[in-house]
């Protein structure tokens, strides 16, 4: 490979977050005519992966990286239902959100009663960051399940590419801290001092601003994509955001959240990241790979 220094980005591109067609969910052991299903599916995002896989299989020659982010949590965690109770005892029903008021007024309250005031305390503190309001998710996820797997074509089209040039694919995993909600691959909504996973990854920062361009693509566009784009913008000089390019053809917004998704690009592109499409930048790929 010659050329410019090209980094893909791929987000979360897991199982859990994918609209996935019936045969590529796998039948439960023991239960042939049961199958697994994607817990917190986004539409479009099969055709998304699909498309990013099919990028790095045409245009893989003129990329020098690949790091692919994976959300993994635990089942009990802060944005999970086993971890809330109603104030009545019941369970709490995913896409819910809690605000600090309602862990005071008792509306919601963590399933440890103990634990109530560390997590009014990460509320409160997530409110003042003004970014988002907590959410109740499905279990999605979760770690050493098949959603937190990797969607088969992007796994494939990488795999093929690292057996071309002996170059390993990085895997950045967030999430494990259940007491913090983790979108961004760079770092958690509410950094814990007591964990180093949750803090800033200069680390990850720094390898990106080596490289040229980055191309970014990955699932979901109005959430962890978005988290992590506004992150790396965030710390990188604001002369070198148009290294970024967001693939719009391979990303797609949770349900209900189109709007922030169309916001968070037109935030980006003022603030000078390009915004594309795979086929825009296949010919890029294929200038760079011939040097």
């Amino acid at each position: 490979m010659a050329g410019k220094s090209i980094h893909l980005v791929i987000i979360d591109p897991q199982n859990d977050f994918c609209d996935l067609p019936s045969d590529y969910c796998p039948a439960l052991p023991g239960k042939p005519h049961e199958y697994e299903t994607p817990a917190l599916p986004v539409s479009g995002a099969h055709a998304d992966m699909q498309r990013l896989a099919t990028l790095i299989d045409q245009g893989g020659d003129g990329l020098t990286a690949i790091t692919v982010t994976l959300d993994s949590h635990h089942r009990v965690d802060i944005a999970h239902p086993p971890f809330w109770l109603t104030s009545d005892g019941a369970a709490v029903a995913p896409f819910t959100q809690i605000r600090a008021a309602d862990v005071c007024n008792g509306r919601f309250r963590p399933r440890d009663k103990a634990a109530a005031p560390r997590v009014l305390a990460y509320l409160e503190v997530l409110e003042a960051n003004g970014r988002y309001v907590h959410m109740v998710w499905p279990v999605h996820c979760e770690i050493g399940t098949w959603g937190n797997n990797v969607h088969a074509d992007v796994r494939h089209a990488y795999n093929r590419w690292e057996e071309k040039f002996g170059r390993v694919v990085g895997k950045l995993i967030k999430g494990t801290n259940p007491w913090t909600e983790h979108y961004s691959a760079i770092k958690a909504e509410v950094p814990l001092d007591d964990d180093p996973a949750t803090q800033l990854n200069t680390a990850f920062i720094e390898q990106l601003k080596m490289a040229d361009t980055i191309l970014i693509a990955g699932e979901a566009g109005s959430h962890c994509v978005k988290a992590t784009v506004e992150h790396i913008v965030e710390n990188f000089p604001a002369a070198e955001a148009g290294k970024l390019v967001l693939l719009t053809d391979c990303m797609s917004p949770v349900s209900g959240f189109e709007s922030e998704y169309e916001s968070f690009i037109d935030a980006m592109r003022l603030r000078g990241v390009r915004i594309a499409r795979s086929s825009d930048v296949l010919p890029e790929l294929l200038a760079n790979a011939a040097g």
